[in-house]
């Protein structure tokens, strides 16, 4: 996969972290000689950002070079990358690097499990990152196999309730408004009850979107809209897991929406010098 960061941004994480050099590095070790700086895996896990790792070492002056790419999995002890120069250069980006990895291959890994659980049915990443980390989060959602719910407010129709409440029209009439406006978008509902689902079914919604509906709704949504040929797909939300995500697709999900990966514990990566 390619880094997603620019330079800029990269040294602006590295700055945030040594802004004015690497004292100790700086006070005690010599530059005569180059190091080595290996980065490997301590438990099994999808691997991410490695790529932005590789990068940084390149900027502050190291030789780097890839020994897995994002999106892949791999087992314990394996090997990701390695970088070559001067130990001021490999012991600046160490913990931004390693960090960097950590955290993205967290929410790679959790989103493969979810995309394993789901089996055929796309498992599809909300826009809730933390602030500031989006292109990131994109990329560890990608690399764990998932796809993106909705990359921001500009792109898609998705309507809420909080909209409705200041609509006058009915819901059939909303939704030909939405048709005509913008043709080319699905037309996306988010809906809290059975009967709403129905009515927004019957409406001519293309998406329902089912925040925290219970299973058995779920189903019987499934069978209202499949009894009435009504080609709706079902977005389960809200209360997804691995645990679950099997049972909803098999109630009839077309699409399970979630932000659990975000939240993930970070992988952790062994860092040897040498």
């Amino acid at each position: 996969m390619r880094c997603v960061l620019t330079d800029k941004q990269l040294l602006d994480l590295l700055h945030d972290d040594v802004p004015f050099g690497d004292l100790t590095t700086e006070l005690l070790l010599t530059q005569d000689k180059p190091v080595q700086i290996l980065f490997a895996a301590r438990q099994d896990m999808t691997v991410c950002c490695v790529e932005e790792a590789a990068r940084l070492f390149e900027l502050c002056g190291a030789k780097s070079e890839l020994l897995v790419s994002s999106g892949h999995a791999v087992t314990k002890g394996s090997l990701l990358l390695k970088a070559t120069g001067h130990a001021d250069a490999l012991f600046a980006a160490w913990k931004v690097t390693q960090i960097l990895v950590e955290w993205a291959s967290g929410i790679a890994s959790a989103t493969r499990i979810l995309v394993d659980a789901a089996g055929s049915v796309p498992v599809a990443c909300t826009r809730k990152q933390t602030p500031g980390t989006k292109a990131l989060s994109v990329k560890a959602v990608k690399a764990g196999g998932g796809v993106i719910h909705r990359m921001g407010l500009s792109e898609t129709i998705l309507l809420f309730a909080e909209h409705r409440q200041f609509l006058k029209e009915t819901p059939s009439a909303i939704l030909q408004k939405l048709k005509a406006k913008a043709p080319e978008h699905r037309r996306v509902v988010e809906v809290h009850d059975l009967n709403d689902a129905r009515l927004w079914a019957e409406a001519g919604a293309e998406v329902l979107q089912m925040d925290k509906f219970p299973l058995e709704d779920v189903r019987a949504c499934a069978d209202f809209c499949r009894e009435n040929n009504l080609p709706v797909i079902l977005a389960v939300a809200g209360g997804v897991n691995a645990k679950n995500a099997a049972d909803y697709v098999a109630a009839g999900a077309g699409l399970l929406v979630t932000s659990a990966p975000y939240h993930a514990e970070p992988k952790d990566v062994q860092v040897t010098f040498c």
